[in-house]
């Protein structure tokens, strides 16, 4: 163990002597993670196109009773379209920003999803991980909280903490970002134009689609793949940064290492889903430093492990964790961490 990996397990045991900074991790990871390649980012394209258009053409020529598996399959995919958007709103698909830009537009338009709007705020989740109050991706309620909301408020908390944790993503999708409100005026421009852009598709494809191939076509080729894919995004981001053992802390006592590599969570999934989703569950190099490019956080993740293994959670995903999660996990006590809405 280094001298450096030893100062960071003493500051997981006490706050106060949290003295090791982010830049000391990154300095550990090789230069390799952090360097764009054309190829591969252009690769990962080919492949979310290839994987969707197989989908499609599976739900369109294969007997009805095939349709579970090639809606799953399909949203699976798309949920790698969304990959590459969050690649791009984070500037780490292409050097140039108006490439960024272009290609996350495409790729998130008929997710119909705000690449503007996703882009600041999910920025702002990763400047505040695990801060209480101010991160805005799955944020535990304190029990305070939870009792001053309505009674209605509570109910769909429960849900999305609950069994029905695979709708989160579209609550999440649909309160947050289309709401000019939640943006700096310095903002609403480019939020404007990416609501705009979803609005857009929408008001072409989906009459197009409802035209020409009436409600079932519409619920068949666009609607269950879209709940497909809101499934893992939920699914992915609740396991991220949920199970017992994941500190959220206010902001006097939040340290930035401890949340970014102790605070959230490496979960592994059929090399399938992860091959369709371009890694994203590799979730730990991608929370340290958000230059590093999809492809290369397998690198970055075996170099942590190697240097920082100690301070990394690790899980597979299984039932038996998302039942602990959704059974475990509901409200947060600073003090004492996780408890469930009811105490046995």
């Amino acid at each position: 163990m280094t001298a450096t990996t030893e100062k960071f397990i003493q500051t997981l045991v006490s706050p106060k002597l949290a003295t090791l900074q982010l830049k000391d991790v990154l300095k550990t990871l090789p230069r390799q993670c952090f360097e764009k390649n054309r190829r591969k980012a252009w690769t990962s394209v080919v492949i979310s196109l290839c994987a969707v258009l197989i989908g499609y053409l599976g739900i369109i020529a294969l007997p009805w009773y095939c349709l579970p598996l090639t809606w799953i399959w399909t949203g699976t995919a798309l949920t790698g379209w969304f990959v590459i958007g969050h690649d791009c709103g984070h500037r780490s698909f292409a050097k140039r920003r108006w490439v960024n830009d272009l290609v996350g537009h495409i790729f998130m338009m008929p997710l119909i999803y705000p690449f503007h709007s996703w882009r600041i705020l999910h920025n702002q989740h990763h400047a505040h991980t695990n801060k209480l109050e101010l991160d805005n991706a799955w944020e535990p309620w304190t029990e305070s909280d939870y009792q001053a909301k309505p009674w209605l408020i509570r109910v769909f908390y429960q849900a999305i903490r609950g069994r029905l944790w695979w709708i989160g993503s579209i609550a999440h999708w649909g309160l947050m970002h289309f709401k000019l409100d939640n943006f700096q005026a310095r903002d609403q421009g480019k939020v404007k134009l990416s609501i705009g852009v979803v609005i857009l598709f929408a008001a072409i494809a989906f009459p197009l689609l409802l035209a020409t191939t009436g409600l079932w076509g519409f619920v068949k080729l666009w609607l269950m793949p879209w709940l497909v894919y809101h499934f893992w995004m939920s699914t992915f981001t609740i396991v991220h940064h949920t199970i017992p053992e994941i500190h959220f802390k206010s902001p006097q006592d939040w340290h930035e290492v401890e949340a970014q590599l102790a605070g959230t969570v490496h979960c592994t999934y059929p090399r399938w889903v992860e091959i369709l989703c371009h890694d994203i569950n590799v979730h730990v190099p991608h929370h340290l430093s958000v230059a590093i490019p999809s492809y290369n956080l397998r690198l970055a993740h075996e170099s942590l492990i190697t240097q920082w293994g100690s301070a990394i959670k690790t899980r597979q995903f299984s039932w038996d964790l998302m039942n602990q999660i959704t059974t475990q996990c509901h409200l947060y006590d600073p003090e004492q961490g996780y408890r469930p809405f009811k105490i046995k």
